[in-house]
């Protein structure tokens, strides 16, 4: 007895690939939104906590170094000196947080246009 298989049904096959491809960019996304937003809030809180309730914040404060340290041995890489001011600077770039989900959005479908029109080249 030969066991022979049937050919493979390349529609289904091609419904399947774009199927996970459609997933995969949803997954990109959505983890790329809540990191954004999660920057965005981590700058705020810095903010905040820096000015406590003043127009302008104090000098001096070894916050951020502090915080550096902490988050970076409970979480490991992303949350150097540098990566934390670049959080503080977002939130001031973009105070009001519907200014960063429209941008996002934005810049997202551009991202996904280009990506989408240099793989059809």
């Amino acid at each position: 007895m030969t066991n022979q298989s049937a050919p493979l049904n390349q529609p289904l096959l091609a419904n399947i690939r774009e199927l996970l491809s459609q997933s995969r960019k949803q997954v990109f996304t959505a983890v790329n939104t809540a990191m954004v937003q999660t920057y965005w809030q981590i700058g705020c809180l810095i903010v905040e906590d820096e000015q406590q309730g003043k127009a302008r914040a104090g000098y001096g404060k070894q916050v951020l170094k502090q915080l550096s340290e902490s988050l970076t041995k409970e979480f490991g890489k992303g949350f150097d000196l540098t990566n934390l001011r670049k959080m503080r600077a977002f939130y001031q770039c973009f105070p009001i947080r519907d200014a960063v989900r429209l941008e996002l959005s934005r810049r997202l479908s551009t991202h996904y246009t280009s990506r989408t029109s240099h793989a059809e080249l």
